[in-house]
């Protein structure tokens, strides 16, 4: 039996690498009610600081997203136009792509999604 301090949390990462013409943010774990304001938070400061012109947001290494982890996509998304920028989703393993296909999300991302 496992206490609540021995038990495994697959905790959010997130990695940002800007360079002149953009930015890539690789998301790792679990992004759920309990992380997606951390990872909001840094999304928001990303997409709020001198502009870049394009940022890529790599999923590959997020192992569990709930309806708050996609809620904070989509206000990414919508900071991002609001602030010129274009945002893209990649890495988008087999899971992941029918979730967002399946509820329309995809074509949010209007051809800024690669797998």
């Amino acid at each position: 039996m496992l206490d609540h301090n021995s038990k495994r949390v697959d905790k959010p990462e997130i990695n940002i690498v800007a360079s002149e013409h953009g930015a890539l943010a690789s998301l790792c774990g679990r992004i759920d009610i309990d992380s997606s304001s951390a990872v909001r938070d840094q999304l928001i400061a990303l997409l709020k600081a001198p502009h870049p012109t394009t940022v890529s947001i790599d999923l590959s290494g997020v192992t569990h997203i709930d309806s708050s982890g996609v809620a904070t996509l989509i206000e990414a998304l919508r900071i991002a136009r609001n602030c010129k920028t274009e945002l893209r989703l990649q890495g988008l393993h087999d899971r992941l792509h029918r979730l967002f296909e399946a509820t329309g999300i995809l074509s949010l991302f209007n051809g800024g999604v690669e797998r």
